[in-house]
């Protein structure tokens, strides 16, 4: 498959009622390529992605009060910690990103992955 080959088309999903890890798991496939016949994994042939309504998505348990996202400066006692409900209430489209994002393979074809997903607030 060339780059010419690969058809690219927009897929549009609702958030609403839907838990946050298994609709990142849907897009991170979509937005990889994995659901067409003519996949392999060192050619990004996904399809746009348009997540409408993140703030009516689902958390199960206690996720939403207990988990926390990290971010470490690289200087000595510079972790930062940041409640999912903090960044939730700001931006509810940014917990799906992160979600979406940590599927995603950690390589150069990543970024233009996540240039594909559009959420919509």
């Amino acid at each position: 498959m060339t780059k010419k080959e690969i058809i690219r088309k927009n897929i549009e999903i609702d958030a609403t009622g839907k838990a946050v890890g298994r609709l990142a798991t849907e897009i991170a496939i979509i937005l990889r390529g994995k659901n067409k016949p003519g996949f392999v994994p060192h050619i990004d042939s996904g399809d746009f992605v348009t997540v409408i309504n993140p703030d009516k998505v689902k958390f199960t348990g206690r996720k939403l009060v207990q988990k926390d996202y990290y971010h470490y400066t690289g200087y000595p006692g510079g972790i930062i910690r940041t409640p999912m409900k903090r960044v939730f209430d700001n931006n509810p489209a940014e917990v799906i990103r992160r979600a979406v994002i940590g599927m995603l393979p950690k390589n150069r074809l990543r970024d233009g992955m996540m240039k594909r997903l559009t959420i919509k607030v």
